[in-house]
């Protein structure tokens, strides 16, 4: 598909930018301390990351531009039948995305069939920068139908879609990063934004922290649907899926078959025991997180 705005040559530049600054920041100061050989670790997430990003280049993207230019054309969905500016269209674009990516996110982790192939993101027995696009193929090929049904549905234009797509990426980005930010200023950052605690506690093992926490950009989404959970000392969360944290089971070939095979028992340790939260929610959401 043909450049439709002149920003689209220098944003690969600028996620290059910001993955290579986060790679830095969380060198300099670790949020968690990482459990496998990174050198490994990165090759297989890498890996799963091409194949999701091949597959996200050949259909999602051009699928929903598509939608999106031709919902534009008509005048078709919600927003183009609000009497609004474009600004105000535009910023209200973003939002409901962002919403309606927060119902998808939080359907993937409720729906068995859906939850076998977003299960391989969760998988990783760490998390940090490598993480943040490490999706099955599968998912992000059966993602373009929700994508063009979202862009449809609201009337998105070509413009707010790339937009909120760019946001999407390196908002991905920053709150899977292993970056230990000053406790203060994430608090108040977390008022608006997803940040790397609140989605590290998404990837905890324990499954009914990791059913939470399920919004991108905004945090606001989880607060609504009183689904954010903040209350776990950041020292006590461990990374990954009990039923999958095998050595095995992190490598590139298992982690494309996953989906396909007789799905584990996934919050219980190989011992068969339940993986519960051991030690009180604190008080105050914050103050325990170093």
């Amino acid at each position: 598909m043909p450049q439709l705005y002149p920003f689209q040559s220098w944003v690969p530049l600028a996620l290059l930018f910001f993955f290579l600054l986060l790679v830095a920041l969380e060198n300099l100061r670790p949020l968690r301390r990482l459990k496998r050989p990174r050198p490994r670790r990165w090759l297989v997430n890498l890996t799963v990351t091409a194949l999701a990003f091949g597959a996200g280049a050949v259909v999602v993207r051009p699928a929903a531009l598509g939608v999106a230019a031709w919902t534009q054309s008509h005048s078709l969905g919600l927003l183009p039948w609000l009497p609004l500016p474009f600004w105000a269209q535009f910023f209200l674009g973003i939002l409901w995305l962002d919403a309606t990516f927060y119902i998808w996110h939080r359907a993937n982790h409720v729906y068995p069939l859906l939850w076998r192939f977003h299960n391989v993101h969760h998988v990783d027995p760490d998390l940090d920068i490598s993480t943040s696009f490490r999706f099955h193929y599968g998912e992000v090929l059966y993602s373009s139908l929700f994508r063009v049904l979202q862009v449809l549905v609201l009337g998105i234009s070509p413009f707010t879609y790339l937009v909120y797509e760019l946001c999407f990426n390196l908002a991905t980005m920053f709150h899977h990063s292993n970056m230990g930010l000053p406790i203060r200023g994430e608090r108040w950052l977390n008022k608006i934004l997803v940040t790397p605690r609140m989605h590290g506690i998404h990837h905890s093992v324990v499954g009914n922290e990791t059913n939470s926490n399920y919004s991108v950009i905004f945090s606001c989404w989880d607060r609504l649907a009183q689904s954010l959970r903040l209350n776990v000392p950041q020292g006590e969360v461990n990374i990954g899926v009990p039923g999958y944290l095998l050595p095995g089971d992190n490598r590139v070939w298992p982690l494309l078959l996953q989906p396909f095979r007789k799905q584990r028992p996934y919050w219980r340790w190989p011992s068969g025991r339940a993986s519960l939260r051991q030690v009180a929610a604190a008080a105050d959401p914050w103050h325990l997180l170093p």
